[in-house]
């Protein structure tokens, strides 16, 4: 049966619109014969009950030789008595036996019947309608039958019928044909579409498909098509990029590890080694950390999920501080006590240890952290705002510091800036917890702005019910 089934879209709609408009066809001509039979019928039934009541009244005065000349539509009359003798007869049944011969009628029965006869009793190619009244006659009982022809009747039958009969298949194959061209021509864009869309490849990311100048939904489809080749591509040149940019990070370090063995090995100075090695040994853990940055950035391009679990985030924040070694200059703390979130305690580490050694290469002499709440239109959120004092990041380079392996011309070099992967790691992971990192205004040096939404747990307090809490990490004191 699935193989008599039409496989193509075109075909399976032109065979469904033919079933349907063939049932309502079918439907629709029952339901005219019906009617057309039931209308003509009634009205020779009408004309026959008319000149039967006519005669019967007739017969019931003992008047039947003042019977009127059938009308119009009625073709005989004939009135039987109880002995089976006609009383009254039209000429056109002179000779014709008593109708009591013909039917199942009787003068005890019902007063009125209905009976339809098929060419009798005059012997013609069509049917008649008959009504069958009883009446009392000065002389007894006695039946009038009266028959109304259905010549018409049949006529318009035989006429509808046959219009029907060569009407349907003409309107069936102009329904298909119709519906052929017209989806072939609504498919013929998508056709279009999938032909280009084969074609593409990925290194072809930069070919489109075309857009029919309808607005229809197969236009919107192909600029829907369009702009996922675009964002395709845009990804694309961005791993190109990528891969660039961490071959060229990767073989910095690596060449001058090279370098720094092949020294060694031909150095035969023993007191020289040490520090040969050491020099080694520190491009070996600048390799070590890219390399953990690049793996933790394929874990986000990824989109695992993550392990979405109840955070106090002032804690994390206190423990990434503390965690830290000497740094060169104090971070200072002003944290509110109590705020909750969602998400991965590594993850979120991460990303405060990632903007603390941000502001600590580049500050002068002051790092600070706030930790707080808001509530705004919707619903709170928690605000860590990292400030430094070094040369800031001017206002047109605010969204490019996020970007991989960006390091500003005056304040990020190779060797003092790092991989340029830190900002990046630390705003795709506030992405990765549905929170957004920014750099913003600041009276001077640098001011990133970490923004996460507070777990639907967290009560907490706002305005003057916050406590906040300050630190330094060579003293401490706190105020509420």
């Amino acid at each position: 049966m699935r193989r008599l089934w039409p496989t193509t879209v075109r075909a399976r709609a032109t065979l469904g619109a033919c079933l349907v408009v063939a049932a309502a066809l079918s439907l629709a001509s029952f339901a005219l014969l019906s009617l057309l039979e039931a209308n003509l019928l009634r009205n020779a039934e009408n004309d026959a009950r008319r000149q039967a009541d006519s005669v019967a009244q007739l017969a019931a005065a003992g008047r039947l030789d003042r019977v009127r000349p059938i009308g119009r539509g009625v073709e005989f009359v004939q009135v039987v008595g109880a002995d089976g003798r006609v009383l009254f007869a039209t000429p056109n049944l002179i000779g014709v036996p008593a109708f009591s011969a013909f039917s199942a009628a009787n003068p005890g029965g019902p007063r009125i019947r209905f009976q339809t006869w098929q060419g009798r009793p005059l012997g013609a190619n069509h049917r008649q309608r008959v009504v069958q009244v009883a009446t009392d006659t000065p002389s007894g009982p006695a039946v009038v039958y009266a028959g109304a022809s259905l010549r018409d009747a049949d006529a318009a039958d035989d006429t509808t019928t046959a219009a029907l009969v060569i009407g349907m298949p003409l309107l069936l194959i102009t329904v298909a044909l119709v519906t052929w061209r017209v989806t072939g021509r609504a498919l013929r864009p998508v056709e279009a579409i999938r032909a280009e869309v084969a074609e593409i490849s990925d290194r072809d990311l930069h070919r489109r498909v075309p857009v029919p100048t309808t607005r229809d939904e197969v236009a919107r489809l192909a600029q829907t098509m369009n702009t996922t080749l675009d964002r395709l591509e845009a990804s694309g040149a961005r791993q190109r990029q990528f891969i660039a940019d961490a071959s060229h990070e990767l073989r910095s370090p690596i060449t001058v590890l090279r370098t720094q063995l092949e020294v060694a090995l031909a150095v035969r100075d023993p007191e020289l080694w040490p520090e040969l090695i050491g020099g080694a040994l520190q491009d070996v853990e600048r390799l070590q950390r890219l390399a953990s940055d690049l793996l933790l950035l394929a874990r986000i391009d990824a989109a695992q999920p993550v392990a979405a679990v109840d955070l106090d985030l002032t804690e994390l924040v206190d423990e990434a501080v503390e965690a830290r070694p000497a740094d060169r200059v104090p971070v200072r703390t002003r944290l509110e006590e109590g705020v909750r979130i969602a998400g991965s305690a590594l993850w979120i580490g991460r990303i405060i240890t990632n903007l603390l050694d941000n502001a600590e290469r580049y500050a002068d002499r002051r790092v600070e952290i706030t930790l707080r709440t808001t509530n705004g239109a919707g619903p709170r959120t928690a605000v860590l705002e990292v400030t430094d004092d070094g040369p800031g990041i001017p206002a047109a380079d605010r969204d490019r510091v996020f970007e991989r392996f960006t390091r500003l011309d005056d304040s990020r070099s190779r060797d003092h800036g790092g991989a340029g992967l830190g900002l990046a790691i630390a705003r795709d992971l506030s992405a990765h917890h549905g929170g957004t990192l920014t750099a913003e205004d600041a009276a001077h040096g640098a001011r990133l702005i970490l923004r996460l939404p507070v777990a639907p747990t967290e009560l907490g307090t706002d305005g003057a019910a916050s406590i906040m809490r300050w630190n330094r990490n060579e003293g401490s004191s706190q105020s509420g």
